[in-house]
């Protein structure tokens, strides 16, 4: 005789985290991004392409070389193209004067301006440090870097990267003496970036809520920095949010790289997803934490100083909303006047390298793309009046 089991009630599949974030990116970048979105996503889930942040407490020539061989250091590239673009129109204008007026001594005023203009920097590329040097390869290269490896101290020649996370560090525009925080440092690309400067050595503040995440930051610190050179750095593990109660009005740069969903971790990775069921809470709060520790970030800056935000998300919600609405508190609630600034230069700058959203409302955008797939990175710089 056949025994009938009673019917089981059947556990429904798990959909996957990745296919939640796909599916949350489709219904939400499509109408920001428009007829961009399609590109954007075949970007979003093929392999991110990688920089090499060089060393330079380390990088023995050899390094360099090995570097030049098949990649150009991205920064240095920009600032001379703009340095000829700039001789370029120099000299033209030049050439318009001269039809002008021929008198002897207008020729020779007319030489001395252009000799002038051809040495003298232009406005936006006096803000970028060319200590940071950062190499990539061509657009459509998707060669990967080797491994670093170690020099007789035990110190690292380049550190890999996302070569878009530069851009907030070359936005911040350290200058000599200046008192920096990174409040939100961890695992430490951008922490590492800021110290090849050489200028934040007076004392740069390495903070992140995740003690997990801070044993990570020192690690990378221990094998690129010299130990002369750590000892300069605070690395602390407190809740951003509470910076301002801590050290208020004290920094002349503040950089706030808040959580968020980080997009493309989460269109190609279940592990550690933001979109996971269990995490709906946390991902839905996500706004609200930003603008909380940028806030922080705000009040922790000296009247005069400045903050850059950012993010390595798509959403509008993350970004520009979240600035927005900064700036509304920082008036409303502490009578603070914040100026966004202008970066729209870079986007003139580093078009060779990146893809940029031209449609920002505020700060820039870097956007995923098959040939140069760096991103995705937001960034808005802000200065405390």
């Amino acid at each position: 005789a056949r025994i009938f089991l009673p019917p089981t009630a059947a556990t429904p599949p798990r959909i996957p985290s990745t296919r939640l974030a796909l599916h949350h990116f489709d219904m939400t970048y499509s109408l920001h991004l428009k007829e961009l979105w399609p590109s954007v996503r075949v970007g979003l889930l093929c392999e991110q392409k990688y920089g090499a942040l060089l060393n330079n407490f380390s990088a023995p020539d050899h390094v360099i070389e090995e570097l030049e061989l098949n990649a150009t250091d991205f920064v240095f590239k920009a600032l001379q193209k703009a340095q000829q673009s700039q001789q370029g129109a120099a000299v033209r204008q030049a050439v318009r004067d001269s039809w002008e007026g021929s008198a002897e001594g207008r020729t020779v005023m007319q030489a001395e301006t252009m000799t002038q203009a051809e040495t003298s920097p232009l406005p936006f590329c006096a803000s970028i440090n060319p200590k940071i040097k950062c190499y990539t390869f061509p657009r459509g290269d998707i060669t990967r870097f080797p491994p670093a490896r170690p020099d007789t101290l035990g110190l690292l020649g380049y550190y890999l990267m996302d070569a878009a996370s530069l851009l907030p560090v070359l936005a911040l525009d350290v200058h000599q003496d200046d008192l920096v925080l990174d409040l939100c440092a961890a695992p430490g690309g951008k922490t590492l970036a800021l110290l090849q400067t050489g200028l934040c050595i007076r004392h740069l503040a390495a903070n992140d809520v995740s003690v997990s995440r801070t044993k990570r930051l020192h690690q990378i610190l221990h094998n690129y920095v010299p130990k002369e050179v750590r000892e300069t750095v605070s690395v602390t593990s407190y809740d951003g949010r509470d910076w301002k109660d801590m050290e208020g009005s004290t920094f002349n740069k503040v950089l706030v790289d808040v959580p968020c969903t980080t997009d493309r971790h989460s269109a190609m990775e279940e592990d550690n997803n933001i979109f996971h069921k269990r995490r709906t809470k946390e991902r839905q709060m996500l706004p609200m934490l930003q603008l909380q520790l940028l806030m922080a970030g705000i009040l922790a800056t000296k009247p005069g100083g400045e903050v850059v935000y950012s993010t390595c998300s798509l959403s509008p919600l993350q970004n520009e909303c979240v600035i927005e609405r900064a700036l509304e508190i920082a008036e409303t609630e502490f009578n603070i006047n914040i100026r966004v600034v202008d970066l729209s230069h870079f986007r003139t700058l580093f078009q060779d390298t990146f893809s940029f959203f031209s449609d920002c409302r505020l700060g820039e955008l870097v956007l995923p793309h098959l040939t140069a797939n760096f991103g995705p990175m937001y960034f808005c710089k802000l200065r405390r009046m």
